[in-house]
């Protein structure tokens, strides 16, 4: 096992949050059009886990990421990037043989047609983490581990230590596993998708969109995603522009204590109804665990910049007031004004609106709630500058 990348940074007290996954610089068009025709590129960097640890230590939570690079010039600089945000990149390791994986994309949104991505990842340093390279000490560290179905798709070895890291075992941290489902990643591969669903399944936290459940694994609907899924404390079912639904078993009337762990800290929050039918939470009966609270929340309206990095960024919000243990309510609108913060720039990360700003925020009534409208800089106002604007 190489050792830790020099200079790396490392924070002062045990991460709340640790994530693993693959990271790669990421190459931005200068101008919209075919890569064919795009004259220049900038340089930044992607990939869903170390998303959300950026996005977190920017919030104001200790975090870690955990991958694999090359001993190249583009590992030095996903370090020194997402070190730079504050996230502890102690447990990186360098891999002599393999390089660190890049890609390629278009200004294009990823919903049009003419958007495209060009993944030189193949082979890649992070491709080779398995369950005989990866710091354990260090994974385990943290309340909570965070991974992603991308990790799982990656190689064989990379599906075999997901498979370790989400087995039950005395001590485990929360696990939070975003399903991040990626065609183009299983194709013709060691697995197919259908692996994605037997992962959740050992998880306790889970998020996973209406779109990539049907496309993965043919389950249709919010309730036959819960259905499939019986055995995660807390579902988070993203609906696009009709909100999220959470799925929330065990939940207790009052706020855990700091110190909750595995399950019971993922499903032990105040619900929250918010008012409003639509927003109402809905009761049905579990297996002795206590009611389950189903709990929908609309989304934003927002000014689209770039449709890029905002599930992850959800994923970083829903996590922050899970740590704060916020109401089930609170953690959805979090996790709605993270993505919004992302989808109002042009790259994968920017910086998360303050924290008083977001609580003022998520505060507001339903009727408040959905007025707002979000576009470019939303994220830099002070609450004297705040408008909500109406169409």
């Amino acid at each position: 096992m190489s050792g830790p990348a020099a200079g790396t940074a490392r924070a002062d007290t045990t991460a709340e949050v640790v994530c693993l996954g693959e990271s790669m610089v990421t190459f931005l068009p200068s101008q919209p059009g075919r890569l064919a025709d795009v004259p220049s590129f900038g340089r930044g960097i992607g990939g869903a886990e170390s998303n959300v640890a950026c996005a977190l230590a920017a919030a104001g939570h200790r975090a870690a990421w955990v991958g694999r690079v090359g001993a190249d010039g583009f590992g030095d600089h996903l370090v020194e990037t997402i070190g730079g945000y504050g996230v502890d990149t102690s447990a990186v390791r360098r891999d002599p043989d393999r390089p660190t994986g890049i890609y390629f994309r278009t200004a294009t949104d990823r919903g049009e047609g003419a958007h495209e991505v060009a993944y030189y990842r193949a082979g890649s340093a992070a491709s080779a983490m398995s369950p005989a390279n990866v710091p354990y000490e260090e994974v385990f560290a943290g309340r909570v581990l965070h991974l992603s179905g991308i990790t799982a798709a990656l190689s064989g070895d990379c599906l075999a230590l997901l498979r370790e890291l989400t087995a039950a075992r005395p001590g485990r941290p929360l696990v939070s596993f975003d399903v991040n489902h990626r065609p183009h990643l299983w194709r013709g591969g060691h697995a197919d998708a259908s692996v994605l669903l037997e992962l959740a399944r050992r998880c306790d936290l889970v998020f996973v969109g209406e779109d990539e459940a049907e496309e993965a694994w043919g389950i249709v609907g919010a309730e036959a995603i819960r259905a499939a899924l019986p055995e995660p404390s807390v579902v988070v079912v993203k609906r696009g522009s009709a909100g999220a639904t959470v799925f929330a078993s065990g939940l207790r009337p009052g706020p855990r204590s700091s110190n909750a762990g595995g399950a019971d800290f993922a499903a032990g929050a105040r619900s929250s109804s918010g008012g409003g039918a639509e927003n109402a939470p809905a009761s049905r009966s579990t297996d002795g665990a206590g009611a389950e609270v189903v709990t929908h929340v609309p989304a934003l309206r927002v000014d689209v910049v770039a449709a890029v990095g905002a599930g992850d960024a959800f994923a970083a919000g829903f996590l922050s007031a899970t740590l704060r243990d916020l109401p089930v309510r609170d953690r959805v609108r979090h996790g709605h004004l993270m993505a919004a913060a992302a989808l109002t720039v042009p790259g994968d990360l920017t910086e998360p609106p303050a924290r008083d700003h977001a609580d003022r925020l998520v505060a507001l009534d339903d009727e408040a709630w959905g007025r707002l409208r979000l576009g470019p800089g939303w994220t830099a106002a002070d609450r004297a500058a705040e408008e909500v604007r109406t169409p």
